[in-house]
């Protein structure tokens, strides 16, 4: 089975706001909090699915995704699981009274707690599936086992070493990229591979930025139109001008913390421009916008599209692959041995043609010596200003032992 060059189809089902709560946010108070919408999509017709919602700080939303996988022998495999609210699960029992029951569920990373924290109520939802985590998990402040972090005791194991060891190994590869050592906790995340449709699944490890807003986030359009603002003063228009602006900005914020066309006012300065403010709603944090672009901030978003092409986050470039170059030389080396020809991350758009050499190309930056600009943009004056803040948080959190240095390259 090759992958198909339809666009992807949505899947609907009648939902009300009721359908959308998810009452466990406050382990994780990430925006929209106990009200998410879910978005599904056949991308590979009766084979794969992918489920959105979103996810954010300070209206700073990005989607995050999980995929289903319909296995040849019958049934369905999950790959990071998304919030189990009542329309996502109604979702997911469309596809089991077609395709058979969820039988496998895997938790892909051993970092993101975002990803983390919806294994273990996902899982209770399909309690005839065994749960496969990734290696070296570990929690903060106290490092607990898994069944205290939510994840059934009976039906959860670690997935071995090798892919041939799993029940759905006749159908899936996959390559296990770490331990790195952050300091807290190791940085482990799962590549998956499947054979018969060519299909490479990760979680954090490469994504790719469209111009336009993701459709998901089209379901509550607020945070873009919060950050389309130039200040707290401007009015609130919903265009697709607007979105498309707010998008932009909101994918500076996720991906540098802190881009260099982005300036701060001081508290002062926010609190009384935000008594001027046209909605000082509770929606609108009371007129609060802390924020000043400056005119030139679009070459930054360019410089990070860069016309489509899939990239490595410049976070992990800097605060986490920058610290294991040999652990990922070594996961490269056994994905890029798959024949795959489309890539779905957690983040962002999915899928997107992709091939092996394309893959190692997105690595460069391990070949460069310099973790951060010159994997984006060659280098250019405009991505190193962005990286700015993520070197001095880095040089910040070293200093306070939080994370380990760089590893010295070899002689």
């Amino acid at each position: 089975m090759t992958t198909p060059s339809t666009p992807a189809t949505p899947v609907t089902a009648k939902s009300q706001p009721g359908d959308w709560r998810w009452p466990f946010w406050p382990i994780v108070p990430l925006y929209p909090y106990g009200r998410r919408r879910t978005l599904c999509r056949e991308v590979v017709p009766e084979t794969i699915w992918t489920f959105e919602q979103v996810q954010g700080i300070f209206y700073v939303v990005v989607p995050i995704r999980m995929t289903v996988v319909r296995l040849a022998q019958g049934g369905l495999l999950v790959y990071a699981p998304v919030a189990p609210t009542p329309e996502c699960v109604q979702l997911m029992r469309q596809l089991e009274a077609r395709y058979g029951a969820v039988r496998y569920i895997l938790l892909t990373t051993a970092t993101g707690i975002e990803h983390k924290v919806f294994v273990g109520p996902f899982a209770r939802c399909f309690p005839q599936a065994q749960v496969y985590s990734a290696p070296h998990q570990w929690s903060y402040p106290l490092n607990l086992p898994l069944p205290w972090l939510g994840l059934p005791r009976q039906r959860t194991q670690i997935l071995p070493a090798e892919a041939s060891q799993t029940p759905f190994a006749a159908e899936f590869d996959y390559a296990i990229l770490g331990p790195i050592s952050l300091g807290l906790g190791p940085f482990a995340e799962v590549a998956l591979f499947h054979r018969p449709t060519r299909t490479l699944l990760l979680t954090d490890t490469l994504v790719k930025v469209p111009a336009d807003p993701p459709a998901v986030l089209g379901l509550d359009p607020y945070p873009l139109l919060f950050h389309s603002r130039d200040r707290a003063t401007d009015t609130i228009i919903d265009s697709p001008d607007h979105r498309r602006r707010g998008w932009q900005r909101i994918a500076l914020f996720a991906f540098y913390f802190q881009p260099a066309a982005l300036g701060v006012p001081t508290l002062i300065e926010a609190i009384r421009e935000a008594g001027k403010a046209r909605d000082r709603s509770r929606q609108a944090y009371w007129g609060l916008y802390p924020f000043r672009w400056q005119d030139n901030w679009q070459d930054s978003f360019m410089a990070l599209h860069g016309e489509g092409r899939p990239f490595v986050a410049p976070v992990l470039q800097t605060l986490i692959f920058s610290r294991g170059p040999e652990q990922i030389t070594q996961w490269l080396t056994q994905v890029t041995r798959w024949q795959f020809e489309q890539v779905i991350p957690c983040h962002l758009e999915a899928p997107f043609p992709f091939t092996p050499s394309q893959l190692q190309q997105a690595f460069g930056f391990l070949n460069i010596g310099s973790i951060g600009a010159d994997a984006l943009t060659e280098a250019s004056p405009r991505t190193q200003a962005d990286f700015a803040f993520l070197r001095e948080l880095e040089t910040g959190l070293i200093k306070r032992g939080i994370t380990p240095p760089r590893p010295n390259p070899p002689s």
